[in-house]
């Protein structure tokens, strides 16, 4: 665990959320289960192995440390998360969470929840997806399949976007993205469909077509998606809701499903589709195995396949 304290004697905290420290990616041997995320004011340390009491006392003395030479005498709000499976275990070690914590990326405001459940309501590794989104949206109608807490959305809009419409099954992610609109200023300009996805074609397809599709799919959720027999069913519906010369962000984060997997689905399923190019994740995501990494990938619709 010697890499992951001296990585933590270089820590900057900044305005904005991000990851601070990623072992999971496999390039700090001994520190393969830890990561520490930056959720101002509030340091998020996860582990996907149990810590014992000494191990647990070394980091939280090495991040005040830290903090103080940065910080002087403004108190630390650090969280403890363990995972394991299905189990998650979230404690306060320092200070407080804020009851309506409210972060910032590029511009945007989100709010976040750190101590219920393993999804906090901003995914930190699609940050390079957003900023995307918010580079290629002026004047587009934007469909945002798996919408969440809908930070597609709300980076669409800030590009100037002229319409998008959120579908996601959970009623409750869906009216935390209501909010994030909000909290940006946008009291309009966004639908948010609260149904089964794979139950809606007949509504999507009327309030389309789309000059560009987000699908950010959970990768193994039972009830709702499952990547290895779910995105073929996505696939063959997707094409015919985009418009000529639309563009596909697809997305993929299962470690076990290699980039090559969702290739082979869209060469499958969805032929009409070109390759346009792979997004490139935040540094901080490095890992040792690209293919254990989240993989986005943009397709755009041949003009001659839409009738």
């Amino acid at each position: 665990m010697q890499l992951f304290i001296e990585a933590i004697k270089d820590l900057t905290f900044g305005e904005d959320v991000g990851r601070l420290f990623h072992g999971r990616g496999g390039c700090y041997q001994g520190a393969e289960h830890l990561c520490l995320d930056w959720f101002a004011p509030v340091i998020l340390l996860t582990s996907f192995k149990p810590l014992t009491d000494d191990e647990l006392s070394v980091i939280t003395e090495a991040l005040e440390q830290r903090w103080c030479e940065l910080k002087g005498d403004t108190p630390i709000n650090l969280v403890f998360q363990y995972r394991a499976g299905g189990e998650t275990h979230t404690d306060i070690l320092k200070g407080e969470v804020p009851d309506k914590h409210v972060v910032t990326e590029n511009g945007a405001q989100f709010q976040v929840h750190l101590l219920k459940g393993q999804n906090h309501g901003l995914f930190l590794d699609m940050s390079n997806g957003r900023q995307w989104v918010r580079d290629n949206s002026a004047g587009k109608k934007i469909l945002n399949l798996f919408a969440y807490t809908c930070g597609f959305s709300v980076a669409a809009l800030q590009g100037k976007a002229a319409e998008v419409v959120n579908i996601d099954m959970s009623k409750g992610s869906l009216s935390i993205g209501k909010q994030n609109h909000l909290l940006n200023g946008f009291g309009s300009g966004a639908r948010f469909l609260g149904h089964d996805i794979f139950k809606s074609w007949g509504k999507l397809t009327k309030l389309g077509p789309y000059d560009l599709i987000i699908a950010d799919p959970p990768s193994n959720q039972k009830g709702s998606f499952v990547a290895t027999k779910d995105y073929a069913r996505l696939l063959k519906r997707l094409p015919s809701l985009l418009a000529a010369d639309g563009d596909i962000l697809l997305c993929l984060n299962a470690p076990e499903l290699t980039i090559d997997f969702l290739k082979g689905q869209v060469a499958e399923y969805s032929p009409s589709l070109t390759l346009e190019q792979q997004l490139q994740n935040p540094k901080v995501f490095n890992d040792v195995d690209p293919n254990k990494a989240l993989k986005v990938l943009r397709y755009k619709q041949q003009n001659d396949s839409v009738a």
